[in-house]
């Protein structure tokens, strides 16, 4: 009866946990949601010129649109005039295109804006591809540098849908193993302590943060190369985890703190430390400084730059060795023997205080690398671990919480859903329908894809 009755106990707080996670989450996804992608077509920035990141810090807080103007056939389009304005008309600023295409006009906030591109201006033979599109109404984040493209020419030719299922496939798979290693630290934390560690986003914008420094030109970081510098990171980073359990989350737990208290307690250190995040890096997403700008090379039907493809094949080498290391290891073992059981894994004579430790050093490192990779595919931003967060929550819940196995596979279904849904509806609906998976699955299997029914009683 004991033994129901605490397993009982872990069920409703794992119940009320859960609930509160897609209490607080959902909310804001649902209102970041069209803002992450809108009717414009916005193309990632990976913009290396320093001069533009240091005229981006001048102003106030950051936020401005900007393109580069060019002809079907790659040709600068100099002297085009274009508007930002409120939706209430109001004119922010006019800016006319350089020799060289560019643009880029700031705005006073964040908020929604209508861009257009005065035709007139035009030379002679150019014409936009779209005439309906010369004006856009979009809207720009929180120290957001949003580009948009107005097409010019002929119209481009319908991609086979083979070709774009594909292409989503791999983005797909690419996206979900991110969010699997960025996750599965996320699992065995909760797995071995019942802690819901909503500070775990922003662990993962620490450890891209920590790498950009390093990567940065002396004078503004340290100037090592992208390889080392993400591996100092990832040291880093899983020493900021051990530290943070040491002397933390070990003091509450001899204290014996309620899961509650220590969930909100996560909360507290989740703005902490996207603040600090914020002060230190600013609120302007850059990219690394290396490997910015690759030329695609084809495979089949499927266009890939080197960078994808590296990124691919590092998250999939990473997570066969943290299975083989929790299936063939003796501390792997003792993981997994923590997470099924704390309190017969302690009988036992496992040194579970130890165990927890080592959770911590590998979960936040992992999330560290799994920032990196992220901050490589897009731009690194104060911001970019909270975006992740949902997402990698919902990968753990998918898969079956507290097993590092269930968040790989149900991280990876994430990212599937979330790509390929793009082949049908719209890029502003991705995130909507990877909860909708979500939900059904759960109704069908409510301990998750990998999970293990529990009987209680």
């Amino acid at each position: 009866m004991v033994v129901g009755a605490r397993r009982g106990c872990v069920l409703a707080l794992r119940r009320i946990a859960v609930t509160a996670l897609l209490a607080v989450l959902l909310v804001p996804t649902l209102l970041v949601a069209p803002v992450l992608a809108t009717d414009v077509e916005v193309v990632a920035q990976e913009d290396t010129d320093e001069a533009d990141d240091a005229g981006d810090e001048e102003d106030a807080g950051g936020e401005e649109f900007r393109g580069t103007l060019v002809t079907g056939d790659d040709e600068p389009i100099p002297g085009v005039i274009i508007t930002v304005e409120t939706l209430d008309g109001e004119v922010v600023g006019q800016v006319e295109s350089d020799e060289d295409g560019s643009w880029s006009q700031p705005v006073p906030e964040p908020g929604d804006y209508v861009v257009t591109l005065q035709a007139d201006t035009l030379p002679e033979g150019v014409e936009l591809r779209d005439p309906e599109r010369a004006s856009l109404e979009t809207n720009v984040r929180t120290g957001q540098e949003r580009t948009l493209l107005f097409p010019f020419g002929e119209a481009a030719e319908v991609t086979p849908f083979s070709e774009r299922l594909i292409s989503q496939t791999f983005n797909g798979l690419k996206f979900g193993v991110i969010i699997a290693i960025a996750a599965i630290g996320l699992s065995l934390i909760f797995g071995t302590t019942g802690l819901v560690n909503f500070s775990h986003g922003e662990l993962v914008t620490t450890g891209a943060v920590i790498a950009w420094f390093l990567n940065a030109p002396a004078g503004v970081g340290a100037g090592i190369q992208l390889i080392g510098a993400g591996a100092i990171a990832v040291v880093i980073s899983a020493a900021i985890g051990g530290a943070i359990d040491r002397g933390l989350w070990q003091p509450l737990r001899k204290r014996r703190t309620g899961l509650i208290q220590m969930l909100v307690i996560t909360i507290g250190m989740m703005l902490v430390l996207r603040n600090v995040n914020q002060l230190v890096f600013g609120s302007s997403s850059r990219p690394y400084f290396d490997y910015t700008i690759q030329d695609a090379f084809v495979i089949g039907p499927l266009r890939v730059t080197p960078r994808d493809l590296i990124v691919l094949l590092l998250a999939l080498i990473v997570l066969v060795l943290v299975a083989t290391m929790l299936q063939r290891t003796r501390i792997g073992k003792a993981m997994r023997a923590v997470s099924d059981n704390r309190d017969l894994a302690e009988s036992s004579g496992i040194n579970v205080t130890r165990v927890i430790l080592v959770i911590w050093i590998l979960g936040t490192g992992l999330a560290g690398f799994g920032g990196i990779l992220n901050g490589l595919v897009e731009n690194v931003s104060f911001i970019m671990g909270f975006r992740l967060l949902l997402l990698m929550f919902a990968g753990v819940i998918l898969g079956g919480l507290g097993t590092a196995y269930g968040a790989m596979f149900g991280s990876i279904v994430v990212g599937l859903v979330t790509e390929l849904s793009t082949l049908f509806f719209s890029t502003e609906l991705k995130l909507v329908w990877a909860l909708f998976v979500l939900i059904i699955i759960l109704l069908v299997r409510p301990q998750g894809l990998l999970g293990r029914a529990e009987r209680i009683g």
